[in-house]
């Protein structure tokens, strides 16, 4: 179950000063237990509360609250917000979503960005403008000092008010390649994140964006995550995906880019704790959701233990809730009606992880079946936001299981719509803050505001400071970022300085030796500037870096030394490889900076007395040559690793590494996809290698029944020589019209299966199967039709069901290609097939096991061979 990103009103530019709102945040509630004993039974029929009503469900624990700041009509169908520099609330409004009367999304230009103030300083929004209507399902937005960027797919727009009346006068486009028009809300680009580093990171996108003299940049990045992002004191950005609550980038994203034969990406999206070791407590039964009936994952009251649809992740940073919460991160999980609290643990060097934040218990819960957090973000005022939809549904219809649709049905959760509230989480300690007033601020006061204690207002002045590019302020920013007293407004000084292009040398030299790995971290990636001579002293000091106490600061000086010069390169990156090569994120952001210089680093690597640890910078390594198609380093490491007086483990790992880099054999469709290497990723698909002569020594190996042999028999397979024995495989042309079904399944796998499964087929981490080589792809079309239709559980998770989205013509149109795609050899699929089992599965309520799948594969299904002929 997932809840979007945007969505849209309805109301036009309206001041609702007079209309009567509850001043609950001035009331503290009655608090119930904390932690509720149980869970609350579900009503048959979920009940529809006003805001006021829905207060008394909320739950938050001793000394926590909840107060209202908006609800309908003065906010519609929230999915995000964001403030500007005077404090005032931009709503992302998505009306459309699940508007029709089917349950699926609307398509209309009904959805708009409306901005709440507050009149009156009461903490309560009463005036509503709409800054932007018309739009087509919006998914981000970020207010900028002039103009607002918004994320429409698949354009990117910079829309201007120049009148000042809150109402956008101009819209400019910035891309038309953000995200995709018709993919399903939930795999589709979002998030407009500005960062410390200056860039605003997007998910399920793959660029990026910088303001540069006044320009938007787009910067091309790898998509990682997929509901919103944030950043914590360090500028490190956290992300999520589905039901996998929290991810870091170790180290920034652009690093991967740079390397085409990168097989791997490990600590960029780098998971802080997997799905199994968090538990949720929700205050309510919570069996209305996609996986309902996995009653392995629900206690006896019916509440889930575990989290069903992560929404954005906030780092708490401001300074008006208690300070144990500070450095913390909170995701939403609407689908269980709650909001959830992460310790961010350092063991000390750097190495991060997180854990629950309450034993048991929750940071905000409620029993109302249709409070809906969808996103999260900190304030102005020192608090944290929760942007509730307040609907019966969150998941995208596309998806819905069986057992989900039945739900909906049974609890009447389909309507109403276009209700939506505001809430902020406050302590008793909680002080009111004045209105920030920063669009009048004089340069000089944003200065001093990247000292205060609340990260909103630090962001801002670094923001607003960098875009309107006043150079007057270098010397107080440069004396900060020397010496401030708190290494985190240092931080903030060092990249307003580089944001401006005013960064003096001097600040670098004065970081790297600072007393806070963050800090000095920082000063290396900065002194990037200067790296392209590598006998100047800032290169040299970077260097003796090497040995720093702390894994913040060595994975950020291997990301750096690939920006020097490409002979300096080789002596840095292999002992950095030797030394650290068992940690695989140093590994992986190293070889990002050596393309075309891995066998030299290899070869420096591999010496006599090279520890068996380092097994995996030899494989990455190796993966990365192997990746480039270069037939003499190919076959250099075939030598290597069939040579018996080179230790085992190194052979092992020369495999392993050629088993990766190698692309999959075949290459049907429009071309094999080789190189994932079990990261999130790969940067460009691999090459084919075809040897000069069979390599008999690797093909006496693989004949062997040891481990070793079965590795060697992979390698064996991805090669190719001249007199190589083919195995005959007849593939039946695809008939025009089957070629016709093949385009038109590939357009709907890009729109709404590539976000799981990706586009090479290889799947998302712990979230899709691999269809790459799958017996359910290669084999009878019974199979994967049937999963299609009524989706299939396993090891990973749950497949949704389709059939209730896609058509008969749909479906065989799919899975052609994807039976046609990646190698693979497998017959087509007509509308006939699935006809023909949608007929005989219609009463099929559960989704298929792997069990049931198997049962009956060797047998001729209903749609056996027929796909061929037609």
């Amino acid at each position: 179950m997932r809840i979007p990103t945007s969505r849209a009103a309805f109301i036009t530019s309206i001041g609702l000063v007079g209309l009567s709102f509850v001043s609950v945040h001035a009331v503290p509630q009655k608090k119930a237990a904390w932690p509720p004993e149980a869970a609350r039974k579900t009503p048959e029929k979920a009940p529809t509360l006003s805001a006021e009503e829905e207060l008394k469900t909320l739950v938050l624990p001793p000394g926590y609250h909840a107060e209202l700041v908006a609800k309908e009509p003065l906010v519609v169908d929230p999915i995000a917000i964001d403030f500007d520099a005077d404090g005032r609330m931009w709503v992302l409004e998505m009306q459309g979503f699940m508007s029709e009367p089917s349950g699926a999304n609307s398509r209309e230009p009904i959805n708009d960005i409306a901005v709440l103030e507050d009149t009156n300083g009461d903490g309560v929004m009463d005036k509503r403008t709409v800054f932007a209507d018309k739009l087509v399902l919006p998914r981000a937005l970020k207010v900028l000092d002039q103009g607002v960027l918004v994320g429409e797919p698949p354009n990117l727009w910079l829309m201007q008010d120049t009148d000042g009346d809150l109402k956008a006068d101009t819209k400019d486009l910035v891309s038309d390649n953000y995200g995709r028009p018709a993919a399903s809300i939930e795999h589709n680009a979002n998030s407009l994140f500005w960062a410390m580093d200056n860039v605003m990171y997007t998910s399920e996108g793959d660029f990026h964006l910088r303001l540069k003299n006044g320009k938007v940049e787009l910067l091309p990045t790898l998509a990682r995550g997929q509901w919103g992002a944030t950043q914590d004191d360090a500028g490190r950005v956290f992300r999520n995906v589905n039901d996998a609550p929290l991810f870091a980038d170790f180290v920034a994203a652009k690093y991967y880019s740079r390397n085409p034969n990168l097989v791997r990406t490990r600590g960029l999206y780098e998971p802080l704790l997997a799905r199994e070791d968090s538990v949720v407590w929700p205050v309510r039964a919570t069996r209305g959701v996609n996986r309902g009936y996995r009653d392995q994952f629900f206690r006896p009251d019916d509440s889930s233990m575990t989290i069903q649809g992560v929404g954005t992740p906030v780092i708490y940073r401001g300074d008006q809730l208690p300070k144990e919460l500070y450095g913390d991160a909170f995701i939403t999980d609407s689908p269980t009606n709650l909001v959830h609290r992460y310790k961010i643990v350092d063991d000390g060097t750097g190495r991060l992880t997180a854990v629950d934040g309450y034993k048991k218990g929750e940071i905000l819960a409620s029993w109302d079946e249709r409070f809906r957090p969808v996103n999260l973000l900190g304030g102005p005022d020192g608090t944290m936001y929760v942007v509730d939809m307040y609907r019966g549904i969150v998941q995208e219809q596309i998806y819905w299981t069986d057992f989900l649709k039945e739900y909906i049905g049974t609890h009447d959760l389909q309507q109403p719509i276009h209700l939506g509230r505001i809430w902020r989480i406050v302590h008793d300690t909680t002080k009111k803050q004045p209105r920030p007033a920063l669009s009048k601020a004089t340069p000089a006061q944003l200065v001093a505001q990247l000292s205060n204690p609340n990260g909103w207002y630090r962001d801002k002045a670094q923001q607003l400071l960098v875009q309107r590019g006043d150079k007057s302020v270098v010397p107080q920013l440069t004396q900060l970022a020397m010496s401030a007293p708190d290494w985190k407004t240092k931080l903030h000084a060092m990249w307003t300085l580089d944001g401006l292009d005013a960064l003096p040398i001097e600040v670098v030299q004065k970081a790297i030796a600072d007393a806070s790995p963050d800090v000095r971290a920082n000063g290396v990636r900065l002194s990037e500037h200067w790296l392209a001579d590598a006998s100047s002293p800032i290169a040299v000091a970077v260097l003796k870096l090497q040995s720093d106490p702390t894994w913040t600061v060595r994975r950020q000086l291997a990301a750096s030394i690939g920006e020097l010069p490409a002979a300096a390169r080789l002596e840095p990156a292999a002992a950095m490889l030797t030394k650290y090569g068992s940690d695989p994120i140093l590994v992986d952001v190293t070889i990002s900076g050596l393309k075309g210089q891995e066998a030299e680093v290899l070869n420096r690597v591999l010496q006599p007395n090279l520890a068996a640890g380092e097994a995996d910078a030899v494989g990455m390594l190796t993966a990365a040559m192997a990746k480039s198609g270069d037939l003499t380093h190919v076959q250099a490491i075939v030598a290597r690793a069939t040579d018996p007086a080179i230790p085992a483990w190194q052979r092992t790992a020369l495999l392993q590494g050629l088993d990766t880099g190698l692309p999959t054999p075949g290459g049907g469709g429009r071309g094999g996809r080789g190189g994932g290497g079990g990261g999130r990723g790969a940067v460009a698909p691999a090459k084919a290698v075809s040897l000069e002569a069979e390599p008999t020594a690797l093909v006496a190996l693989a004949a062997t029944t040891d481990d070793a042999g079965a590795m060697a028999k992979r390698v064996v397979a991805k090669l190719d020589w001249p007199g190589k024995p083919v195995p005959v495989v007849e593939v039946t042309p695809l008939t025009p019209e089957q070629q016709k079904r093949y385009d038109a399944g590939a357009e709907l796998y890009k729109g709404i299966c590539s976000g799981c499964h990706q586009p090479d087929g290889k799947g998302k981490e712990k979230l899709a199967a691999n269809l790459v080589d799958s017996p359910y792809v290669k084999g009878d079309a019974t199979p994967p039709i049937r999963i299609l239709l009524g989706g299939k559980e396993g090891p990973i998770g749950l497949m949704p069901p389709l059939g209730g989205a896609l058509n008969d013509e749909q479906i065989a149109s799919v899975l052609t290609y994807i039976r046609r795609e990646w190698g693979h050899t497998a017959p087509p699929v007509a509308p006939e097939d699935v006809q023909e089992i949608r007929g005989l599965t219609k009463t099929r309520t559960k989704p298929w096991t792997d069990a049931e799948l198997q049962q009956g594969r060797g047998g001729r299904g209903a749609a056996a061979g027929r796909g061929g002929q037609h």
